[in-house]
């Protein structure tokens, strides 16, 4: 891929992302205690490539992501992006790969939402002050050709 990707803005994010790519995410993946990948998306408005670093879980092979926002009213941009365009591009360590992601279903959300509070308890606090229902992503590998 030669298209230029625009990473996070937010400073905190923008370094992590930095330094993931740097060392191919031997520094990168483990972040603070919690296993992160690198997540990037077509903007839905500006149409340019996204990336930023998120929480990850793991399910069957799929991988698992939190729209929470850390709570607030609004869905995170990410979200957003991935609800205009699902393919997407993934890194988890050194890997990269091509991928598709959908929101769980109301039958799924529950049981994948305890593999992610298992993993970072504070999503339940972000659930509880947020106006919204923080929606949980799957995030599935496609096959290349």
């Amino acid at each position: 891929m030669d298209e230029e990707i625009y990473d996070s803005t937010t400073g905190w994010v923008a370094a992590h992302i930095r330094t993931y790519l740097e060392t191919d995410g031997e520094k990168g993946h483990m972040y603070q205690g919690w296993p992160t990948l690198l997540l990037t998306t077509r903007g839905r408005k500006s149409g340019k490539l996204r990336r930023t670093a998120l929480i990850y879980g793991e399910d069957t092979g799929r991988y698992l992501l939190v729209a929470s926002n850390g709570g607030a009213a609004q869905h995170p941009a990410w979200y957003l992006n991935v609800m205009a365009e699902p393919d997407v591009m993934v890194q988890v360590g050194p890997e990269k790969f091509a991928a598709r992601a959908r929101t769980a279903t109301a039958q799924e959300k529950p049981a994948l939402w305890t593999v992610m509070t298992s993993i970072f308890p504070l999503y339940d606090k972000y659930q509880a002050k947020a106006e919204r229902e923080i929606p949980l992503v799957v995030v599935e590998r496609v096959a290349t050709t």
